[in-house]
């Protein structure tokens, strides 16, 4: 190796360290602020349906997939824009170090999870079990931004994992709900009580924290 790529190579080494110093928030607030109330509503929908029929709403074949998956991509395509408008602010690409550096954090397990959920669902008619795979998944994604994100995300990242895997365990050891004919209703309620209030709790406590959101310091 020449003086000149030895040189530069201790920059890129240089340059690495001192990008894993800051901080980057992969979800903006009130991204996820809307992605709790459209999937709180989603799950109310169904609650409301329970209550009207006295137990289980109708099975919806594919609608609980695409009702989700609509939820998603709006609530991504916001998060987008709000990224780009506080990258703009900044001065900063949208596609900066940081986002470059969340993405790879986080794509391997919203990919599994993303596969592994659609598969339960196509395939195995097993809604809740998809949604304990989303959950712990994303989950599983936030923390593996610790090392770069704000503690509030890191936070949202334990509560997901740890909330996913006890309600795995409960619903394990149910056997009346594991053999219901159909499950769209207990897979919507978790949905509404992890994707929704969990995001609901964290824009929350992003939005009333006396500090401004920072990007070049640990909060």
């Amino acid at each position: 190796m020449s003086t000149k790529q030895d040189a530069l190579e201790h920059l890129r080494v240089i340059r690495s360290l001192m990008e894993k110093a800051h901080i980057y928030r992969a979800i903006s607030a009130p991204a996820a602020g809307l992605g709790g109330v459209l999937a709180i509503a989603a799950a109310g929908l169904t609650g409301w349906q329970m209550m009207q029929k006295g137990g289980l709403p109708e099975r919806e074949g594919d609608t609980f997939l695409w009702q989700w998956l609509v939820i998603l991509a709006v609530t991504g395509v916001v998060n987008v824009i709000l990224l780009a408008r506080e990258a703009a602010r900044r001065g900063q690409p949208l596609v900066s170090d940081g986002m470059r550096m969340a993405l790879k954090a986080i794509l391997p397990p919203l990919l599994v999870g993303g596969v592994l959920g659609v598969g339960l669902i196509v395939h195995l008619d097993n809604h809740v079990m998809a949604v304990l795979v989303w959950v712990v998944c994303y989950g599983l994604a936030l923390l593996a931004t610790a090392s770069f994100s704000p503690r509030s995300l890191v936070r949202l990242g334990w509560v997901f994992t740890l909330l996913g895997l006890v309600l795995f365990w409960a619903w394990a050891a149910n056997g009346d709900i594991r053999m219901m004919p159909h499950d769209e209703g207990p897979a919507a309620l978790i949905m509404g009580l992890t994707f929704g209030l969990c995001h609901l709790a964290y824009a929350g406590a992003v939005f009333l924290s006396r500090k401004p959101e920072a990007v070049t310091a640990r909060e």
